[in-house]
């Protein structure tokens, strides 16, 4: 693929540089050409711009060249994705528990965005040579359901959905303890933990982020409760970090989890079950679930029959 190059003239009243990229490149993601940006590939007017958030007044020319994309250093890995949903934009993974999703420090193999991409090559480049196509994310031991768009314009999309909460999320949560009641909200601001900086924790407002969580009680149990959760905003471990806050943490939670645990679980009881969404190009919106697993089947299981058994 060859270098393209674009000229056009800003119409007035003009306004943030990286906001007017996107309306003349819709085929590219806004954190794309961000990085065009950064990198010295445009010019306002014959001088070089690195500011994506420059403003401009209308009237400017701007120049961009844009490169063609950079071969990516991932490998593909043939390795068996569960393959929910399927179109020309995206893809809808049930990602199974203890799966990375992209490369990072410590696990450059065997990443959901590996598996991915001998899936779908076409993948490759979009949103980032690193995080190809990946538009959210789930921790390593939270199983379930995550999208992958297939092309910039996807990805744009589906990120611009995910930031106007038009993505409604439904998580299943086992928790270690009871909430202080069957249902309810959780409104607390989540930022970094100023002792233990891998951590996130609940914060004073000036030192974290809003961030709110429903949530209700679909199974109690005397010790635990399984909860359907409803993130209405999408912080780092936010459903973990709120339900630790309420005093009862994701059973199996090894981060911010009880130190005692009542019960052991091979990993974190957390389960990205439903997502309801219009999909890029839809008027309607529809509806995706992925089954309850079996590590999660099986602890269910096992307090039903405590429940009925008890001593």
């Amino acid at each position: 693929m060859n270098e393209r190059r674009l000229r056009f003239v800003v119409s007035p009243p003009g306004g943030r540089l990286d906001r007017i990229l996107v309306g003349q490149l819709p085929d590219l993601s806004r954190t794309r050409l961000q990085a065009l940006v950064r990198e010295g590939k445009l010019a306002v007017d014959g001088a070089v711009v690195t500011r994506p958030g420059a403003h401009l007044e209308g009237g400017e020319t701007v120049d961009l060249l844009i490169p063609p994309p950079v071969d990516s250093s991932l490998q593909p890995e043939p390795i068996p994705l569960e393959i929910v949903f399927e179109n020309a934009d995206l893809l809808i993974v049930n990602k199974p528990a203890g799966m990375v999703v992209h490369p990072s420090a410590g696990h450059d193999r065997g990443t959901l965005v590996h598996a991915a991409l001998a899936h779908s090559p076409d993948l490759r480049g979009v949103g980032g040579e690193l995080r190809p196509g990946v538009v959210h994310r789930l921790d390593k031991d939270t199983s379930g359901l995550i999208l992958l768009a297939k092309h910039d314009a996807a990805h744009r999309a589906l990120q611009r959905l995910f930031k106007d909460r038009s993505v409604e999320k439904t998580y299943l949560a086992l928790t270690d303890g009871l909430p202080p009641s069957p249902q309810g909200r959780i409104e607390a601001p989540i930022g970094r933990d100023p002792r233990q900086r891998q951590r996130m924790s609940v914060t004073a407002p000036a030192r974290g982020r809003e961030a709110v969580t429903d949530y209700r009680t679909r199974e109690a149990f005397a010790q635990h409760a399984l909860l359907e959760v409803h993130p209405l905003t999408g912080r780092t471990h936010q459903i973990r970090v709120h339900l630790a806050f309420l005093k009862c943490p994701v059973l199996g939670d090894r981060v911010y989890g009880n130190k005692r645990p009542s019960l052991a679980a091979p990993r974190q009881m957390l389960h990205a079950w439903r997502l309801r969404l219009c999909l890029p190009g839809d008027d309607q919106a529809r509806e995706f679930e992925a089954p309850v697993p079996d590590d999660l089947q099986a602890v269910l299981a096992l307090l039903r029959s405590q429940q009925r058994s008890p001593g």
